[in-house]
């Protein structure tokens, strides 16, 4: 397939060629500033990138809809840096990013992959995506996601099956899945995704990414399709920790419209980005739990690279404590989380809010329509049947409290910086299955700070001739996002264990 943007050619005095394929935005930036690249070359680049791999090829299907104006916008972000050359470049300055489908974009339908909002057009942006926007980022497309946000495999009645990208008979977790795939692909060079209970951090782990659920406070959830908002956040997807913590940078703030971000905004720091330190493992203390480890043959391959990064991560100065704890995360995602109890109510007063374009007024609207995956159909009855079930729902919010001063203590008993698992026990499951042995309970039922970063890979197979992504996930106290980068780039750094894709090369 031939390229539809023109790259400047090499030649003398010249550098080569921009490629978009594992690109970050330091690179993107560099090329700009040389005039390797404009904005519409690099949205270009990744539009053909979709072209040829999301519906084609191995027809990933992580794209829901792109944005029909994005060329638009790269044009006019070159054209005002074309008049001021001399200004320097905003943070995200024709960065092309790829957002789940269950946060708004105006001029965009907000679907949550569910048919029954295929007409949910947003007049108005999220204000992650406001900031984004006001960054110099442009949305190039809308993903792909489990149908409601409410399962871990990437499957809706609107876009299908989403593909993982290193094993095509495998989900690429969930549930923003899309996100994750099209990262992981190049599709774009940074990702939104949210997380009520796993869904940033899994697919970030089946794909090779790096993937932040931020301390519940930090970003805005408003314009979100939620699931109950006790537990949704919104964070980034990315290739790299560093463009994680640039991303980091721009969505983090205090928005009017969710009354949580008032506790988060007095502990966002100037920069995120000034935690990236390659020693940053150096004298840190870092609780391994052991409880989160599996212990039968399924979980050998995920064991085995996880007991490769700790050592990697000890070499680098980092002092490891086995944590006997036995907290069980089976256990707390039976007891803890409350998002099936708040679904009903909290979707229902997003759903009359929208336009009387949308068929659907509530919860049981939508039941009653009978339109949505079979995968979902379960779980919405389920949250029908909790709703209003007080007491039940307070017990959990008091254990999810009792959980977070349980770890605090943990943590200062033991001295600890972070604690560290793999984020899935056992590989991320096939098309067809259901999404087993998760972790990331603790972030999700706490509210407190959690990364994922690439560990490394389960040995190769006919279906994954690379291996399937392993995620690492290290876990802090409320607002210590900086220590947790700080600690993840190291730790990056130290593994490379980051490669694109087989199945999605560069283009010819």
């Amino acid at each position: 397939m031939t390229n539809s943007y023109e790259p400047v050619p090499d030649g003398p005095g010249q550098h080569a060629p921009f490629s978009v394929v594992e690109a970050t935005v330091a690179d993107a930036h560099a090329a700009m500033r040389d005039g390797r690249l404009t904005a519409r070359q690099l949205l270009s680049a990744c539009l053909d990138r979709i072209a040829a791999y999301d519906q084609h090829g191995p027809a990933l299907r992580s794209i829901l809809q792109c944005n029909p104006h994005a060329l638009d916008e790269a044009g006019r972000i070159d054209a005002q840096a074309g008049r001021n050359p001399a200004q320097a470049l905003a943070p995200l300055h024709g960065i092309p990013v790829l957002v789940k489908d269950n946060i708004e974009c105006a001029g965009m339908a907000t679907t949550a992959g569910a048919a029954c909002l295929r007409d949910n057009f947003s007049t108005d942006d999220a204000f992650v995506i406001r900031r984004l926007r006001e960054a110099g980022a442009i949305v190039l497309a809308k993903t792909n996601l489990h149908e409601l946000a409410s399962g871990g495999e990437t499957v809706s009645t609107l876009s299908g099956q989403t593909l993982n990208p290193y094993d095509l008979t495998r989900t690429p977790g969930g549930s923003s899945g899309g996100t994750a795939a099209g990262i992981a692909a190049s599709f774009g060079l940074l990702g939104i995704g949210t997380d009520g209970v796993n869904s940033i951090r899994s697919p970030a782990s089946a794909n090779g990414l790096v993937g932040l659920r931020p301390t519940m406070g930090l970003t805005s959830r408003a314009g979100l399709v939620p699931c109950g908002l006790t537990q949704d956040t919104i964070g980034p997807i990315t290739r790299t920790v560093a463009d994680t913590a640039r991303l980091l940078d721009v969505i983090a703030g205090h928005d009017p419209a969710d009354p949580v971000t008032s506790a988060g905004a007095p502990h966002i720091p100037a920069s995120y980005a000034a935690s990236l330190d390659r020693d940053g493992l150096k004298g840190a203390r870092i609780g391994v739990l052991r409880h989160f480890f599996g212990d039968q043959a399924v979980h050998r391959p995920v064991n085995a690279v996880m007991q490769a990064a700790l050592a990697v991560i000890a070499a680098q100065g980092a002092g490891l404590v086995a944590i006997e704890d036995a907290i069980s995360p089976d256990e707390l995602l039976a007891t803890t989380l409350v998002h099936h109890y708040e679904m009903e109510r909290d979707l229902d007063a997003y759903l009359q809010r929208t336009s009387s374009r949308v068929p659907v007024r509530s919860m049981k609207d939508i039941i009653a329509a009978g339109n949505v995956h079979p995968s979902v159909a379960g779980t919405l009855d389920t949250a029908a049947a909790l709703s209003g079930r007080e007491g039940e729902y307070r017990e959990r919010l008091q254990r999810q409290q009792a959980l977070r001063e349980r770890l605090l203590d943990l943590m200062a008993r033991h001295r600890l910086d972070a604690l560290v698992f793999p984020h899935q026990r056992r590989l991320v499951v096939p098309v067809g299955e259901t999404q087993a042995e998760r972790n990331g309970v603790l972030a999700s039922a706490t509210g407190f700070p959690a990364i994922v970063i690439p560990a490394g890979y389960s040995p190769p197979d006919g279906n994954a001739p690379q291996g399937v992504p392993v995620g690492l996930e290290f876990f802090g106290r409320p607002y210590t996002e900086p220590v947790l980068i700080r600690l993840a780039y190291a730790a990056e750094q130290a593994l490379r264990a980051r490669r694109p894709p087989q199945s999605t090369p560069a283009l010819e």
